[in-house]
C-alpha cells in the first residue's frame, strides 16, 4: 500500500505558513506507466506536472485529474532547461523528478540505421540526463529532492532485437549510480526502476531498424503487469527512498541472476534466442 506520508504538509513554520505539497514532474505522462503514476501521485495530494510530446493526450487526462500540463519533447535537448525554468516559475521548485519518457526498439543490429540509435539515445538517455542536470542546482540549494529513472530489465540484460533500447537503458543505469554517489552529500535521493513486461503501448510505438513505428503489440507485452500495479510499486519505492526496484516476471529475475552468476550460460541462451528470431 502507498504510504500517504509522501504528500502530507509539514508542520507550520515560524512564519505561520504551511509548506507546499510535493511537486512531482513526470515525463512521458500521456500514457502507460507515466499516466498511471500521475494518477497515483495526484490521488495522494501531490502537485503533478505532466510532460509529454503529445499535449492533446496530456489534456485528456484532465478529465479525471487536474495536473499542470506542459508539452515537452525529450529529444529536443535545447528545450530542457526552459522546461525546468517553466516548472519553477509555476511551482517554485521540484521535489520529485520522474524520468519516464522513452522509446523502445525492435530490429536486428544488421538492419538498424545509426539515426535510430541516435534518436533513442537522445530521448531515453540524454533527455533524462539533460532534464536531471537542469533540475539539480535548485535541489542542491534546497538540500532536498528525489530523482527517479524508469529504466528496464533490459537495462540490466541485453536481448536480441533490442540493441538501441538496451544500450540507452544500460547508460541510464550507470549514470544513475554515479549521480547517487555524488548527490548523497546533498540529501538528494536517486532511484532506478527496472520493469519487465508491462501492458502499455511501448511495443506499438517502438522504432524498427528503419525508424518506422513497429505498430504491433507484442504478446509478452500484452501479458505484462498492469501500469497501475507498476505505478503503485514505484511510488512505494520513492516513499521508502530505495535505490533500486526490479518489477519483473520470473524469467526476468532469473535471466538477471544467470547473467550475474553464470554469464556463459546466459550468453548461450540469448544466442539461441537470436538464432530463432
Amino acid at each position: 500500500m502507498l504510504c500517504c506520508a509522501l504528500c502530507i504538509k509539514t508542520k507550520v513554520s515560524a512564519s505561520g505558513r504551511h509548506s507546499q505539497w510535493k511537486v512531482v514532474v513526470i515525463t512521458g505522462a500521456s500514457s502507460g506507466i507515466g499516466e498511471a503514476l500521475s494518477h497515483v501521485f495526484y490521488q495522494q495530494g501531490c502537485k503533478v506536472v505532466m510532460a509529454s510530446r503529445r499535449k492533446s493526450e496530456l489534456e485528456r487526462q484532465g478529465i479525471s485529474i487536474e495536473p499542470i500540463v506542459i508539452e515537452l519533447d525529450l529529444g529536443e535537448l535545447d528545450q530542457l532547461e526552459g522546461f525546468v525554468d517553466k516548472v519553477h516559475s509555476l511551482c517554485g521548485h521540484i521535489d520529485i523528478l520522474v524520468n519516464n519518457g522513452g522509446i523502445s526498439h525492435r530490429g536486428s543490429i544488421l538492419h538498424t540505421k545509426l539515426d535510430v540509435y541516435k534518436k533513442i539515445m537522445n530521448v531515453n538517455y540524454l533527455g533524462s540526463v539533460g532534464l536531471t542536470a537542469a533540475a539539480l542546482p535548485k535541489m542542491v540549494e534546497r538540500k532536498s529532492g528525489h530523482i527517479v529513472f524508469i529504466s528496464s530489465v533490459q537495462g540490466l540484460i541485453g536481448l536480441p532485437e533490442r540493441s538501441a533500447y538496451a544500450g540507452s537503458k544500460h547508460a541510464m543505469q550507470a549514470y544513475a549510480d554515479s549521480l547517487r554517489a555524488e548527490m548523497k552529500q546533498h540529501n538528494i535521493n536517486v532511484s532506478v526502476i527496472s520493469p519487465g513486461y508491462v501492458k502499455t503501448a511501448v511495443s506499438i510505438n517502438a522504432l524498427t531498424g528503419s525508424g518506422e513505428p513497429h505498430g504491433v503489440m507484442d504478446s509478452s507485452t500484452a501479458a505484462g503487469f498492469s501500469a497501475d500495479y507498476v505505478a503503485e510499486r514505484i511510488v512505494d519505492t520513492i516513499v521508502n527512498k530505495e535505490n533500486e526496484l526490479i518489477i519483473s516476471q520470473f524469467m526476468g529475475h532469473y535471466a538477471i541472476l544467470v547473467r550475474r552468476t553464470i554469464p556463459s550460460l546466459y550468453f548461450y541462451f540469448v544466442a539461441r534466442r537470436a538464432a530463432k528470431t
